[in-house]
């Protein structure tokens, strides 16, 4: 009864979900594209939301990438060229183009059409740097203002445009750490005893050994990007090729590297709430509520009832029972503000960066 109704927009979901409400954009990208952008996210995500509100039913937005759930909450993103109404193209977009260039040669060229925001990127974060000068050439207008008209627009705030749905909530699922980590190892275990291994096989026949071959691999575009593949590189260009106790090492080696990683993206999930959303600053913040999901045994008493309440309240426009949390923030601490330190010759970004690295 409590998936009744409801509309769900993920990219994580079990078929058991699946069978018990309706789900949307799962499996609805080729894993060859390389160029799908959050923008693209956004765009097909946006026009579902519209849809799922005219029937007078709740979207309910889940997943673990924040970045891509912030740009469905806020108005943060820019448009750049039309693409056509197709599917993303599968050649090279102007970003990848200018990636592949030099990063002082990359943030130059900013520099000299965007100084304002070449002062707040660092010179080797080459995407970053790379997404502005896209903009710039694409609009004609500076990446940083495009920034200041989104954030000056009635309910903007420093880090982005207003709200697109006011009337929204979160609820954010966390865990004590010990048991968050526990349960994150044991989910790789259940991954590789359901098929991983044949699955990243499949996908290294199929698409990647003829780029390893020619020494063009990229893991840093695309589907080779996600968590779960680099891990296994050597343990699958040298399958076969190898002895069986040096490929058992491998292979021990990819699943210990995918248990660090996938606990490291997970902390970097967590820092991302705080940072993002309960310390962000200005007026049109939507209510962040916690929910302890580290006893899996106590879902109904401490997760399923409390969530059902929140919402419920919402839904009425009454208070909900429980609080929001809270997290106290500087107003006046600059994220990009850039610091160098003599003693490393080294370039710090951020207030905060550069301060905990004075007390060091």
């Amino acid at each position: 009864q409590v998936y009744k109704g409801l509309d769900i927009i993920t990219n994580k979901v079990s078929p058991q979900e699946q069978r018990l409400c309706r789900h949307h954009m799962i499996s609805f990208v080729d894993p060859l594209v390389s160029n799908y952008t959050v923008v693209d996210f956004r765009d097909k995500a946006v026009p579902l939301i519209s849809y799922i509100f005219a029937r007078n039913k709740i979207p309910i937005v889940v997943g673990g990438t924040n970045y891509y759930i912030e740009s469905l909450l806020w108005k943060v993103l820019i448009n750049t060229k039309e693409k056509p109404s197709s599917a993303p193209r599968l050649d090279s977009d102007r970003k990848v183009e200018l990636e592949q260039l030099d990063s002082a040669e990359l943030h130059r060229r900013l520099s000299q059409v965007d100084p304002e925001m070449a002062a707040k990127l660092h010179p080797h974060d080459k995407r970053k740097v790379a997404r502005s000068l896209q903009v710039f050439e694409e609009t004609g207008i500076p990446h940083s203002e495009i920034l200041h008209q989104q954030q000056e627009e009635e309910g903007g705030g420093p880090l982005g445009g207003p709200l697109k749905y006011p009337h929204s909530c979160i609820l954010w699922l966390h865990a004590d750490q010990a048991a968050l980590d526990a349960r994150l190892e044991k989910r790789v275990d259940d991954m590789v005893a359901a098929g991983l291994l044949e699955e990243l096989r499949d996908f290294h026949r199929r698409y990647n050994q003829e780029k390893v071959a020619e020494n063009r691999q990229d893991y840093q575009h695309g589907i080779f990007q996600s968590i779960g593949f680099k891990e296994f590189h050597e343990y699958l260009v040298s399958e076969g090729n190898c002895s069986p106790e040096t490929s058992a090492l491998l292979l021990e080696k990819g699943i210990q590297a995918l248990k660090q990683v996938t606990k490291r993206y997970a902390r970097r999930q967590n820092k991302w709430v705080r940072n993002r959303f309960l310390k962000r600053p200005g007026p049109n913040v939507p209510p962040v509520y916690g929910l302890e999901v580290s006893d899996v045994q106590r879902w109904e008493e401490d997760v399923l009832k409390p969530a059902l309440e929140i919402v419920e309240s919402f839904i009425q426009g009454r208070e909900p029972p429980a609080e929001p949390l809270r997290m106290e923030h500087d107003e006046k601490e600059n994220k990009r503000s850039q610091h160098v330190c003599e003693l490393c010759d080294r370039l710090i970004i951020g207030d905060r960066e550069w301060a905990g690295r004075a007390q060091t």
